[in-house]
């Protein structure tokens, strides 16, 4: 199902996003699972040494670039337990959601983790927003026409074939975060950005160092490739299907707490292998209503969430994964079709 990014005519009735909220209480889908999070730390540095294992135990050798493949998904792993930590899935108090936070983020990842909450938290204040959300702000793709319309040159150029560049580009996008960890702990804002320099630091020192004391000068710079890219890949392709292509609110529905959340998100329709793969990120709808809800009870909210928003006259959208990249890829292509015409024009 796709849906412009520009905001609907129609207003729903009063969402009554207290009421939704109470029903869930009172289910307990916001009371902590630590054993779940043990096990998927656990799970996660078991996963995380098997591979750093494998590569001292094969030095020098070509199959290890299989285990770039392995290491890209036991990253975006960690990468989803951090984002569950940022939330407070895991721990209520600060200083331990801190701690696993850094662990995850900085140690194991080569992310800020302050730099991170500080942008997320903005995209689930506003959702969709073309002036607040950081998610759907012009940069290398464009998610808006009317943004589009003002772009020359190369920006031009990339617009108006952000369509079929779009999962290319998710090769950078780890690149891009790394990046942009760096760029802002360099500046004044963060807390303990200290610390998380120290701690990006010790990350990269370390990559580099298991790096060239298993492989090759050339094997290192290939294994780096594959990992960061796919690692990219696999990111990005978890994160864009819950946004784009969905509708930019009017300042009457995004004053509404729960049609600011589910008219600006889509669920990625699946079972519990897929709940896996995209660490719970395709329940977007029930994460962004109760965003410290633990990962394991958003499948069991859903049908609450549905069930209510269908008694609301609300849009619940939910698609299968295909169709899901369908429609984020059509919405790239509609928003560079005037830069496409306006070229064509002057071509002719």
């Amino acid at each position: 199902m796709s849906i412009s990014t520009r905001s609907t005519n129609a207003t729903p009735p009063a969402s009554g996003y207290a009421e939704l909220a109470r029903e869930i209480r009172s289910l307990g889908l916001q009371r902590r699972r630590p054993g779940f999070y043990a096990v998927l730390l656990i799970a996660n540095l078991i996963g995380l040494g098997g591979v750093v294992t494998a590569m001292v135990l094969l030095r020098n050798s070509w199959w290890l670039m299989l285990l770039a493949v392995a290491l890209a998904i036991v990253s975006a792993q960690i990468g989803f337990l951090g984002h569950d930590v940022g939330h407070h899935q895991v721990a209520r108090k600060r200083v331990p959601t801190m701690l696993l936070g850094l662990l995850n983020a900085n140690v194991l990842n080569g992310l800020s983790y302050g730099w991170w909450i500080d942008k997320h938290n903005a995209h689930h204040a506003h959702p969709n927003d073309l002036e607040e959300d950081p998610d759907v702000l012009p940069g290398i793709l464009v998610f808006d026409a009317a943004q589009a319309s003002a772009r020359k040159g190369a920006a031009g150029w990339l617009t108006r074939h952000q369509a079929s560049l779009f999962f290319p580009l998710l090769l950078l996008e780890a690149l891009n975060l790394h990046v942009s960890s760096v760029r802002a702990l360099l500046k004044p804002g963060i807390r303990s950005r200290t610390t998380e320099l120290t701690l990006l630091g010790v990350h990269f020192c370390g990559y580099v160092v298991l790096l060239l004391s298993t492989m090759t000068w050339l094997q290192a710079g290939v294994f780096l490739v594959i990992h960061q890219g796919l690692l990219g890949v696999y990111l990005g392709c978890s994160f864009a299907p819950n946004h784009k292509g969905m509708p930019v609110l009017s300042a009457e529905q995004a004053a509404d707490p729960l049609l600011r959340q589910v008219i600006t998100s889509r669920n990625v329709r699946g079972g519990p292998v897929l709940d896996f793969v995209l660490g719970g990120l395709n329940y977007q709808i029930e994460h962004h209503l109760f965003p410290s809800m633990p990962r394991p009870n958003l499948r069991v909210a859903q049908p609450v969430v549905r069930r209510f928003c269908e008694s609301h006259q609300v849009p619940y959208v939910e698609a299968s994964a295909s169709a899901s990249y369908g429609a984020v890829l059509r919405h790239l292509r509609d928003v560079g079709a005037e830069l496409r015409r306006a070229r064509t024009i002057a071509a002719g």
